[in-house]
């Protein structure tokens, strides 16, 4: 049994990249840039209104003073005239300033005097002008290599022109689990059987990375079946990933088949509760977690270890959220010889651990918001004492 640390940093030193493809800009939503994102253009291109007003020269913004009117500038149209002493222009929100002018006075902050003079009826006013380039420069990198892409990245993608993006391949994960005692979803139960609730958690885990992903179906607890069905995720996929079959059981078989196939066992044993027997090989270029078969623990370790691996993969400078935050109320535990993850809520800044019976009780993470990480040898975390919480 090792540390968590210890054999996170064996699977990050592991990870090894996984390529890149250009996607159209319509179809990279939540993947990594693989290359730096350069703008091709000043953003704004031109000095341009910040608000409705009308555009005049700065030191002709006095309290009572009457403007000429010359043209009105809707957003989109190039202004005719240049603005002298005493004049001004209608302009809208975002058309291009006019020559001469350095201000904008709002609207409402005017009169009509005339069909064609407006007065100034404030002391003073802002300058009300988003300035040439003061957002993006021609030539500034607007986003790194290794961003995973949100919506406003893509506002930003559309602003410098680049519709074709280079983002890193994703890695394909291969899921397969592993019990005689499972039966898919669709079926009811009979006798000592029980449904497969681990594939659709995993799958779902893996494509929100985003990672392409692919079910391989149950394994029956028998070496020919396990090696046959990992022999096919090894053909098609980069990382397999089985669930059960992993502990010190008579019919735990998994460790022994990837062994079989060739692949390296680098570890199968972690101090950390729940998710103790987690096994990780490498095959050449290609991975195998054997996860513990309980639905917690293998969410848990896939958030935990799979994830930061896939992620790294891909290149992704994407750090974990974690925090540290008071206890809402007094924690204990008994056994510590173990990290223990425990599901939790963060309401009000503080954190509150749900009711949770252990690795079997999925159900208390759809209501968590986060994981609390309580170390090795601790015991007990007093109200208003600090807690460690990744967010989920």
């Amino acid at each position: 049994m090792i540390p968590f640390e210890e054999a996170l940093e064996i699977v990050l030193n592991n990870a090894i990249p996984s390529g890149e493809e250009m996607l159209g800009i319509e179809s990279a939503a939540g993947r990594v840039l693989s290359r730096d994102v350069f703008s091709d253009i000043d953003m704004p291109p031109f000095d341009k209104s910040a608000v409705d007003g009308f555009a005049c020269r700065i030191q002709d913004a006095v309290y009572g003073m009457e403007f000429r009117l010359l043209e009105t500038i809707p957003a989109g149209t190039v202004p005719e005239n240049p603005v002298h002493e005493g004049e001004c222009s209608k302009i809208m929100t975002g058309g291009m300033l006019p020559a001469g002018a350095d201000t904008v006075i709002m609207v409402e902050d005017t009169e009509m005097s005339s069909a064609d003079h407006i007065k100034f009826t404030k002391e003073k006013t802002s300058v009300n002008i988003c300035f040439k380039a003061e957002d993006i420069k021609k030539g500034q990198k607007v986003l790194e290599k290794g961003t995973r892409l949100e919506p406003a990245h893509f506002a930003v993608l559309a602003t410098v022109g680049n519709t074709r993006i280079w983002v890193a391949r994703q890695p394909h994960i291969g899921i397969i689990s592993t019990g005689n005692e499972l039966v898919e979803p669709e079926q009811v139960p009979f006798g000592s059987q029980i449904r497969n609730s681990n594939a659709c958690q995993l799958v779902a885990q893996a494509r929100q990375i985003p990672a392409l992903c692919s079910y391989f179906g149950i394994a029956d607890d028998s070496p020919e079946e396990l090696n046959d069905k990992i022999s096919m995720g090894l053909y098609e996929t980069d990382i397999v990933i089985l669930t059960g079959g992993v502990s010190m059981g008579d019919f735990d078989y998994v460790p022994a088949a990837i062994e079989s196939l060739g692949a390296k066992i680098l570890f199968k044993s972690l101090a950390i509760q729940p998710g103790r027997p987690t096994v990780f090989a490498r095959y050449d270029k290609q991975f195998i977690f054997g996860l513990p078969g309980n639905p917690v623990s293998s969410f848990v370790l896939f958030e935990l270890m799979v994830k930061p691996f896939v992620l790294k993969m891909m290149g992704c400078n994407e750090q974990p959220r974690l925090l540290k935050l008071p206890m809402g109320i007094d924690f204990s535990r008994k056994k510590t010889l173990r990290k223990s993850v425990i599901p939790v809520i963060v309401d009000e800044g503080a954190v509150y651990p749900l009711e949770y019976h252990g690795s079997a009780h999925i159900n208390a993470y759809t209501k968590a918001g986060g994981m609390m990480i309580v170390d090795i040898g601790q015991t007990e975390i007093k109200k208003g004492e600090t807690a460690n919480v990744r967010l989920l």
